[in-house]
């Protein structure tokens, strides 16, 4: 989340006007994230999350999300439900930008996650893969193993100013992955981008996950990669095999791996990896003068790369075949 696009009183007020959720309070810029602009919405029935659709984002695309959540909160995940408008529309137009208003998800995110918040996560996560299954949209993951080497490009010789060697040691892995990219994996709706802040707790609950727009059609088991990522290293980026366990636990508890998913596990992990380290080196070279937003460290995950590009198997997940 983040704050790319101003928006006045006015337009605001127009907005909030056209859907039937009570008058206008409050609204504040949400300035974590890196893709969308975010607002919270008070009014004096309700609290809402106004997003304001970017340039990443493809306005074709809207419709998979919005339809994803409705159909995922009818499902029972607890998720953000879109709320339409008096015309009956869940995406609207505010400051020249697709926008949409989403029901506010009680919780807070943690920044330093325990075993027993990634056990919780894995069980959600496997949940959302089952949940999805019916769902009749389509969405192609845009940063699969295809979409790597465009976002490269876009870097080019830069990547270098971040670190030096950093273009070559990515142009290898490139190679690597283009070349034993696993296929024909248990596939379906995906999240995408399961990081700690699109988690929400209640205590030791989980409460609901956030930030659908990402999601897409893939391997379920590049999803655990993600969060495998994301969830289970420490703050000096050593990996934590036991939030390992625990993640994968949890998940297998809904939703069991089998044998394919758990020989791939290591090159999605890395895979996975390189994903957000490109676009991490993407935003950090081209974030928006005056955006009010913080990129994040591509190195971090250049760190988390090296480390499964030591792994052999799962077993080093903390995952039993």
């Amino acid at each position: 989340m983040a704050v790319y696009t101003e928006v006045t009183d006015e337009e605001l007020d127009a907005f909030i006007g056209s859907y039937d959720v009570g008058r206008l309070l409050s609204f504040k810029g949400i300035a974590e994230g890196v893709e969308n602009s975010n607002f919270l919405v008070h009014t004096d029935k309700a609290s809402f999350i106004l997003t304001l659709y970017e340039k990443r984002v493809n306005p074709a695309d809207l419709p998979y999300f919005l339809n994803l959540l409705q159909h995922l909160a009818a499902k029972g995940l607890s998720c953000p439900t879109p709320v339409a408008s008096r015309s009956g529309d869940l995406l609207g137009t505010l400051a020249g930008r697709p926008a949409a208003l989403v029901t506010f998800l009680e919780g807070m995110w943690v920044k330093r996650p325990r075993t027993d918040h990634c056990a919780e996560l894995g069980k959600a996560m496997a949940e959302l893969h089952l949940d999805g299954a019916d769902y009749d949209g389509f969405r192609k993951n845009a940063l699969d193993v295809n979409g790597w080497r465009p976002l490269f490009e876009q870097c080019g010789a830069r990547s270098d100013t971040v670190h030096a060697g950093l273009g070559d040691e990515i142009e290898r892995e490139l190679a690597h992955l283009e070349a034993v990219w696993p296929q024909d994996l248990p596939s379906g709706v995906i999240h995408a981008d399961l990081f700690p802040d699109n988690v929400f707790f209640l205590g030791n609950e989980l409460s609901g996950l956030i930030d659908f727009y990402f999601a897409c059609n893939d391997a379920f088991a590049y999803d655990i990669a993600i969060c495998l990522n994301a969830w289970c290293f420490e703050q000096d980026l050593s990996f934590n095999v036991t939030k390992a366990k625990a993640l994968l636990k949890g998940y297998s508890a809904v939703r069991p791996l089998n044998t394919a998913e758990y020989d791939a596990l290591p090159t999605l992990c890395r895979g996975a990896a390189l994903r957000f380290l490109l676009t991490r080196l993407y935003d950090w070279l081209s974030v928006p003068e005056g955006a009010l937003v913080t990129p994040k460290d591509p190195m971090e995950y250049v760190k988390k790369l090296r480390f499964h590009q030591s792994v052999d198997t799962a077993e080093a997940y903390g995952l039993e075949r």
